[in-house]
């Protein structure tokens, strides 16, 4: 890391990244690739909700130390900057909780209709604060080998490919 002004400038990127990206990407120890997850960015960090059944599943980050976080462009795709972060536990109770839990909650995208979702968080799952430590590992222009997208985890499920192909019937409405 070079000047403060550098420095202060790719802080600056990280949190402009973070807050306008849905999806972090973070390289977690123990895994062969990075894994996408979803988060919200709130006073310079990003919170990230983990474990409890129907929730990301992203092993060894409660225990986790420090972890790689990978920010994608949001027009492009490619990687913006990847960063260290600290990591931390946020205790149901305090202050910190309080604030962050229900914007979790809010930004929750496919949720079931759980009625209590953050009481069933506080039980069995992990809200880790991701803290910027100042150390960029990427930033535009300064990219390894050129390499700027993140592969996706593998999967078994597949694509069932186009749709059938109707030909000499009639529409139906609700087809349409």
């Amino acid at each position: 890391m070079g000047e403060p002004a550098e420095r202060a400038s790719d802080l600056a990127l990280v949190e402009e990244a973070a807050k306008k990206s849905g999806l972090l990407w973070l390289d977690l120890p123990g895994l062969p690739q990075p894994r996408a997850a979803w988060h919200i960015w709130h006073e310079g960090s990003a919170y990230v909700l983990t474990g409890g059944e129907g929730e990301q599943p992203l092993p060894g980050l409660p225990d986790a130390d420090r972890v790689t976080v990978i920010v994608r462009s949001k027009d492009k795709g490619g990687r913006l900057v990847a960063f260290v972060a600290a990591c931390a536990l946020v205790e149901p109770g305090t202050e910190t909780w309080d604030a962050v839990v229900p914007q979790l909650a809010k930004e929750r995208l496919n949720a079931s209709a759980r009625e209590d979702r953050v009481g069933h968080w506080a039980a069995e799952s992990w809200v880790v604060r991701l803290t910027p430590t100042g150390e960029i590992v990427e930033a535009p222009g300064r990219y390894p080998d050129g390499y700027a997208t993140v592969r996706p985890v593998p999967t078994p499920a597949t694509t069932a490919g186009p749709p059938p192909r109707m030909f000499g019937g009639k529409r139906r409405r609700i087809d349409r």
